[in-house]
């Protein structure tokens, strides 16, 4: 049994010009929902969204066409400049900026560490969602919400 089920949520959305998707794996998932604010033309968020729900996570996505509205959305969930990447995603209570490997996640689901979130500033070749580009080492930065950061792991 596999596939996707895919529901879209019309012109009611809160913030104008935002489409709002829910993408959920054929099989139950203990997993938390995913939320995304990304894009809606950017393919490296989608396959990002394509490697979470492949580890079991349900996925709304939220694209957002306004670029000033994603750097909205990234203020308001403590996401500095310097931890800045192409999107943005809530889970569990925790913030995701970037491409965050899907067991990454999953590991700071695990340990409640107390960090705002996870994430990988930029778009690091080789990271889930940037692969076929090359690979390169990228560190994945645990940030809490008066702005400090550290590693949470090497990639």
């Amino acid at each position: 049994m596999g596939g996707v089920l895919v529901l879209l949520v019309g012109a009611t959305a809160l913030t104008a010009g935002v489409r709002t998707t829910v993408r959920m794996p054929a099989r139950t998932s203990t997993l938390p929902v995913v939320t995304v604010y990304k894009d809606p033309a950017c393919g490296c968020c989608r396959a990002w969204v394509e490697r979470m729900q492949a580890a079991g996570f349900q996925v709304q996505i939220h694209d957002v066409a306004s670029a000033a509205t994603r750097d909205e959305i990234k203020r308001q969930q403590g996401v500095t400049s310097a931890l800045a990447a192409c999107h943005t995603a809530v889970v569990g209570g925790y913030v995701v900026e970037g491409h965050v490997p899907p067991e990454l996640v999953q590991r700071m689901l695990v340990e409640h560490p107390r960090i705002a979130g996870l994430a990988v500033p930029g778009m690091p070749a080789g990271s889930p969602g940037m692969e076929g580009m090359g690979t390169e080492h990228y560190d994945v930065l645990a940030f809490t919400a008066d702005g400090r950061s550290s590693v949470y792991a090497k990639k």
